[in-house]
């Protein structure tokens, strides 16, 4: 599609890769926009893999540089544009896949939880590290993330910053399955084709259902989180934090 963003075919099984390794595959505005772009383009897919290009990040998280000097409501427009895009995928007609393969940090681990399925190398390190930054997450973190791994790991990796490395992540169920890095593409491949054999109206029937487990209290979860986002934005711990992070520097809270 755009240098930053690509979709590959194969049969039925469509692949999105975010194409910015040199930022670690970063979301950038641009970026997310073209990613919404690619969704509708692969909206025919019977299964769809989500990958980062590289083998440093499967996405790094937000554009901490654009972000650092967001107003409230700039901030608000910001969220909500993640919060379409994890949407997006969330309630894809298709399955989709997270092929984890490297840093998936705050907007990318969020990107991952939207994911119907996760596989991750064995070099993988995923985390919610937004306290650090003087935030909290903001695109669906605090409500997927307690929903897939349950209230007590949540709240670590939330209130703490943890990052967890493959292994650790399976144990709490974050992600499903941990494989090589040299064996990662070939086993999401398999796992695609094998989704995209199966019948496609069950097979998105049984997906709606799934996701209609959680739907009502979510949402209204979702939305609570987008305020208390934005309404970050501005304080003097989002400031030292975002300009921390930019300079390469520790942060100094108050």
């Amino acid at each position: 599609m755009t240098d930053n963003v690509t979709i590959e075919r194969e049969n039925d099984v469509a692949t999105i890769t975010i194409d910015r390794p040199d930022n670690l595959n970063a979301l950038n505005v641009n970026t997310l926009k073209t990613l919404d772009h690619a969704l509708d383009e692969t909206e025919d897919a019977r299964a769809l893999v989500l990958t980062g290009a590289g083998e440093d990040a499967f996405v790094a998280g937000a554009d901490i540089e654009y972000m650092k000097e967001l107003s409230v409501e700039e901030a608000m427009a910001y969220a909500e544009l993640g919060h379409e895009i994890c949407d997006r995928i969330a309630t894809h007609s298709a399955p989709v896949i997270a092929a984890i393969n490297g840093y998936a940090f705050g907007g990318g681990c969020e990107l991952a939880l939207a994911c119907d399925l996760r596989v991750a190398s064995e070099n993988a390190v995923l985390g919610q590290t937004e306290i650090d930054l003087g935030i909290v997450p903001g695109w669906g973190g605090t409500q997927r993330l307690s929903r897939l791994v349950g209230d007590a790991a949540a709240r670590r990796m939330v209130f703490l910053g943890e990052r967890l490395d493959a292994e650790a992540a399976a144990e709490i169920g974050l992600v499903g399955e941990v494989v090589s890095q040299e064996d990662l593409d070939s086993v999401v491949e398999e796992m695609a084709q094998q989704l995209a054999a199966k019948p496609r109206f069950a097979l998105a029937a049984a997906k709606e259902a799934l996701n209609q487990v959680h739907e009502g209290p979510q949402s209204a979860g979702l939305d609570y989180e987008k305020r208390l986002w934005s309404g970050l934005f501005g304080t003097d711990d989002q400031r030292e934090g975002m300009a921390a992070f930019v300079e390469k520097r520790d942060p100094e809270f108050e």
